[in-house]
């Protein structure tokens, strides 16, 4: 019970907040080693140069300079976030030269049908109360050919390990779960890597809405 119950604070907006806020001004120094995996998975996501590309929950904006790299000065990048101490923190590190920072839930975009090329999230999959309807509405802002990618600089064993816990079988990021939940939210999975090193779940914006309706074309 005591397990389910972290489970549902942690899908609770109000919750989320709460816990970045106090963590917000530290949170760079506690994973000092993560930005060559950032720089690898935004590698690994495609984009062009001249391409819009949002980073969907940036926290402290880390992977905001290679987005901003890989899309060059003509490129469009926004980074959003719920917790505005998170967004402050990435504006006391300069991150916001990179990008335009936005002060908004995942789930309630304030972004148009089909104007972002490419959507970045790390570690966002956990925080969404409905996995489902975060993904149609990233697949709603997301041009038909769009991609997605779901990140984490460590895979899930090695992320269940650090909080003292064992992989499930119901976890939602096991390939045998997350494509057909991708499926659901309007996206087609390409590629899956869950390694001690990095998680990295690529998918494609399907040409057909979202089962759910999410989706407005």
């Amino acid at each position: 019970m005591a397990q389910e119950t972290t489970k549902n604070q942690w899908h609770d907006p109000a919750h989320v907040q709460e816990f970045f806020s106090v963590r917000a001004r530290d949170w760079d120094a506690r994973f000092p080693g993560d930005g060559p995996a950032y720089d690898a998975a935004v590698a690994d996501l495609g984009l062009r140069r001249g391409d819009v590309v949002l980073d969907a929950g940036c926290g402290t904006g880390r992977a905001l300079p290679a987005l901003r790299a890989a899309v060059g000065p003509r490129g469009v990048v926004l980074g959003a976030d719920l917790t505005p101490a998170m967004l402050e923190a990435a504006v006391r590190a300069g991150r916001q030269r990179a990008g335009r920072l936005l002060l908004a839930d995942v789930t309630r975009l304030p972004l148009r049908d089909g104007s972002v090329d490419a959507v970045f999230a790390a570690g966002l999959v956990s925080h969404l109360a409905d996995l489902v309807e975060g993904l149609s509405e990233l697949a709603r802002v997301v041009r038909p050919g769009g991609r997605l990618a779901l990140f984490h600089p460590v895979g899930r064993a090695a992320l269940a390990a650090r909080h003292g816990r064992q992989v499930t079988p119901d976890d939602e990021r096991a390939e045998p779960n997350l494509r057909p939940l991708l499926a659901r939210g309007g996206w087609h999975l390409d590629s899956y890597t869950d390694e001690d090193t990095r998680f990295l779940a690529l998918a494609s914006r399907s040409d057909r809405p979202a089962q759910n309706g999410a989706v407005r074309d």
